[in-house]
Order: C-alpha cells, then sequence, then structure tokens
C-alpha cells in the first residue's frame, strides 16, 4: 500500500476512533466533513506599532491561506471565496502559502488564475511559498500562476508598501521552511532599521528565528489551527513547524517582542475533515501608536 494511503487511512481510523469515543458517531462524521469546512470565519485584529506611519493609519490587510485546492475544494468555492474578500474592501491581500494540493496533477490550472485575478486590492496583493506550493514539481506551477494573477511572489526578499507622501512600511517574505530554502538574512538585507516590518512565512515556527531579527509582526498559516482538534486532547496532527504555534496570536520574545499570528487557512488536507478548526480570513487593521 502506498506510503501515502497507509497515512490518510491511519488517520481516518483515528479520526473515527474519536468520533466514537464522543459519541458523536456519523452525525460527527458529517458535521466535520461536510459542515464545519464551510463556516467560514473572519476574524479581525489590529496591527499596532509606533513605527507604524500616521499615513498607514486604518490600512485594511486581508489575509486568507491554505486553500489546497483540489482537495476537496473546488473552484465554485474559490469563486465564493474572492467574493467574500473584496466585499471586505481590503488595501492590501496576502495569501500565506498552498494553493493548490497537488500542483502537477491538478487538471484545471488555467481556470484558477482569471479567479484570482478578480481580487480588488488598491495597496497591492502578495504571496509566498507554502510546502504544497513546492510539492508536486510545483514550484514554477506556482510562481507563474501567482503572477499571472497579479500577486507579487515574495522569495527571500522585501519591499517597501508606500503611501503617496512617500512613508512606507516593510514586507518581507521568505520561502518555505519544510520544502523551501528560508533564508532571514536575505530577506533583511534592503530592510531600513527604523522601518515597520511584517514578514510572511507559511511556517508559523520559523517565528522564534525571526525574533532575534527584531521583526515585528509575523503573519503564517500552515497548520490549519489542527484541523481536527478532540476536546481535552487538542489536535490530532500538527505538521512539522506549526507545533510551537499552531493557531491564533502569539507574542514571542521579552524585549520588542515578535508578534505573530497564525491563520487557520481555508481548505483541508491529508483528510477531507475540520473539527473545532474552522476555515478563516483575518482582517488586519493597521494602527500608528503614535495617534495615542
Amino acid at each position: 500500500m502506498p506510503q501515502k494511503l497507509k497515512r490518510r487511512t491511519f488517520l481516518k481510523r483515528i479520526f473515527g476512533t474519536f468520533l466514537t469515543v464522543l459519541g458523536l458517531g456519523s452525525g460527527g462524521y458529517f458535521y466535520a466533513k461536510r459542515i464545519e469546512p464551510s463556516l467560514l470565519e473572519i476574524n479581525k485584529l489590529e496591527i499596532k506599532h509606533s513605527l507604524i506611519p500616521n499615513s498607514f493609519n486604518g490600512i485594511k490587510i486581508v489575509q486568507f491561506s491554505d486553500t489546497h485546492l483540489g482537495f476537496h475544494y473546488n473552484l465554485n468555492q474559490l469563486k465564493n471565496l474572492v467574493k467574500k474578500i473584496n466585499h471586505l474592501q481590503p488595501d492590501i491581500i496576502i495569501f500565506t502559502g498552498d494553493l493548490l494540493d497537488e500542483p502537477n496533477k491538478y487538471k484545471e490550472i488555467n481556470k484558477v488564475a482569471p479567479i484570482l485575478q478578480q481580487l480588488k486590492a488598491n495597496m497591492g496583493k502578495y504571496c509566498i511559498y507554502g510546502n504544497h506550493d513546492h510539492g508536486g514539481y510545483g514550484s514554477e506551477i506556482y510562481k507563474n500562476l501567482m503572477e499571472l494573477s497579479n500577486f507579487t511572489v515574495l522569495l527571500n526578499e522585501s519591499l517597501r508598501i508606500k503611501q503617496n507622501d512617500g512613508s512606507f512600511i516593510s514586507l518581507l517574505g521568505i520561502d518555505d521552511q519544510m520544502l523551501g530554502k528560508p533564508d532571514l538574512s536575505l530577506a533583511m538585507k534592503q530592510v531600513t532599521e527604523d522601518s515597520f516590518k511584517l514578514l510572511l512565512s507559511h511556517a508559523p515556527d520559523i517565528a522564534d528565528e525571526a525574533s532575534a531579527y527584531q521583526i515585528h509582526w509575523q503573519l503564517s498559516g500552515h497548520s490549519h489551527g489542527g484541523q481536527v482538534k478532540i476536546p481535552f486532547i487538542g489536535a490530532l496532527v500538527i505538521p512539522p513547524f506549526a507545533k510551537n504555534y499552531p493557531e491564533g496570536f502569539y507574542s514571542i520574545g521579552t524585549s520588542n517582542p515578535l508578534s505573530l499570528y497564525v491563520n487557520r487557512g481555508i481548505g483541508t488536507t491529508r483528510l477531507p475533515f475540520r473539527f473545532m478548526a474552522k476555515p478563516e480570513i483575518t482582517v488586519f487593521t493597521l494602527v500608528s501608536a503614535k495617534t495615542d
């Protein structure tokens, strides 16, 4: 039996066992497969810092992640997601990796970019690699697809997001930690010390290293929030590089701490279930602490 099939069978048995223990049975199975994966949450947070220029007050960043298109997530669902994101009227859109579950096997690749092109953000759309974007010989497929969709792909590099008055924040993006070659020092090379620094990393756990670079905020995905969580036990499976920080907000370090937010993502992988880990879009509003 192929290793991938063995793993899915093993996970499915574990999931079924816990549903039985909890007395959920077929009803719980139906909920975890059909209901919760469609219960999209929109979570709102402030990104507040003294180095954010006053001209960025109220700027809205929308993050989405881990669609895993092709694995129980289809083009119609992606179209609906695009409509929901546009309804939020973002100034900046960020995608933190894992667009396609298996890039080289996806049969409708030519239909994806026209959908993602519909995402509107007047200050730009930016993305990074996830492990599935590299997997299945997908690196070039993903890069070409996202650039065709008018996203800027950040690969161990930075750029300045500017306002008309010349003020700016620094946006950094690094490669995936599992299948890529992340290089924080390279990404930091052109970043000025006195700018607000926002890091995009698919893998959350690199935050421990990023905190040493005086990065102020990090946005990540990858974990799916555990995807399937059991009360009093926790997540059944948490992927590598998301074990320290699997979901939500964290403050890392004592002096000048790094703020990390881990988005639960949109789709599923390995198994088509979500339980106590609803899919998520995150809306961040920038606030300059100077206004206090």
